[in-house]
Order: structure tokens, then sequence, then C-alpha cells
């Protein structure tokens, strides 16, 4: 029995999506991390828009593809690579990330298990608000707490990114300005006055 168009389509979109995330943990080049975190956001954003979630589809490539992953990018391409840890800090960065990861997930299901016979209250909305508005209501009454700690998320993460630019000796690329002021023609140019090849063959004698 052959699978419908939609649900090949589905799985696609999450197998990119899963194997995106995958590359961005193992990757070792910041750059090429944060692409694979822009492909995985296109692999999302089209689950939402399968799932007939168009405006949220759309609010990740603009909001987060098209400002936060361009700014993540910007601050990552200026960090110079030697200032990045060599390759044998990476097993303890793995082994460490391992650690929290498998605390994350125990705190998770823990949390899942608590709130499982939890009921999500909801909000009676007219069949003439758009998505957008319900979307609103729903986000800025019931999960307001969640969405401002989100954005709170998102701040350090940024602030995280820009530290590591900081980290970097300005003193080695700042430039003397007194030196570039006070500096001569004669420094920086030099002029050789060169023959031309015709009075060169001038002024050798000719064969006989």
């Amino acid at each position: 029995m052959l699978f419908p168009v939609a649900d090949i389509i589905f799985y696609a979109f999450a197998l990119l999506l899963i194997a995106s995330a995958f590359m961005v943990i193992l990757s070792r080049h910041p750059v090429q991390s944060a692409l694979y975190l822009v492909l995985a956001f296109f692999a999302s954003a089209g689950l939402w828009i399968m799932t007939q979630a168009e405006f949220l589809g759309l609010i990740l490539i603009l909001v987060y593809v098209g400002a936060v992953m361009t700014l993540f990018l910007f601050v990552v391409m200026t960090v110079p690579m030697e200032t990045l840890p060599p390759h044998q800090a990476y097993f303890r960065s793995f082994v460490l990330g391992f650690f929290v990861l498998l605390l994350f997930v125990f705190l998770m299901g823990r949390l899942l298990l608590h709130y499982a016979d939890v009921t999500i209250p909801s909000l009676t909305l007219s069949s003439s608000v758009g998505d957008t508005q319900a979307i609103g209501q729903v986000l800025y009454t019931i999960y307001l707490y969640p969405f401002e700690l989100g954005a709170l998320l998102l701040l350090l993460a940024i602030v995280a990114a820009i530290s590591l630019n900081a980290k970097i000796d300005r003193r080695k690329i700042i430039n003397d300005i007194n030196a570039q002021i006070n500096t001569q023609a004669s420094d920086r140019l030099k002029i050789i006055r060169m023959q031309s090849e015709k009075k060169i063959q001038e002024s050798s004698p000719h064969d006989t």
C-alpha cells in the first residue's frame, strides 16, 4: 500500500529536522552548526505549515531565520578559530553535555508525569477571531510566563554569543593612529625608474 503524498512530505521534513539537529551538535565548525540550525528551522516551519499553523511557520522563518539566526551567524563568524578550544577539549565538553542531557530528560519526565492528569485551561474564542489573534490571546494570558522565560533564554544566548567575541584581544588589531597620521609617502611608496624595452634594445650592441 502506497503512502499518501502528505505523509511522505511530513516524514521527509521530520527526518530533515532530526538530521539537521544532530549536525548542529556534531559539527565542529560553529558557522556550519549555525547553518544546520537554519535548516532545522526551515524543516520545523514546513511541519508547522503542514499542520495548518501557517502563522507559526511564517513567524519561525521571518523571526528566527531572518533575525535571530542572522545575528548569531554574524557574531559566530567574527570569532577567530584560534580562540576556540582544541579538539582534545571536545571530549570533555561532550561528556558534560551528555550528563546535562540526562538531567534534562529526567526533569522533563518528572514534569510530564506530575502534570499528566492536569487539564490545560482553554479560552472560548468566537469564530470571527483569526489565528493570529487567537494565538496572541492564549500566549499573553495562559502562557505568559513560559513566553517570557523563552524570551529570557534567547537574550542569554545572545549575550553568550557576544561574550565569545568580547574575548578577542583588540590590542592586536587596533592600529596606531599617530603612526598613520605622521606617515610619509616615501615610507609607503617606492618609485623605481626602469628603462623601456625600446631603449634597452637601442643601447645593446647589434649582433654581427
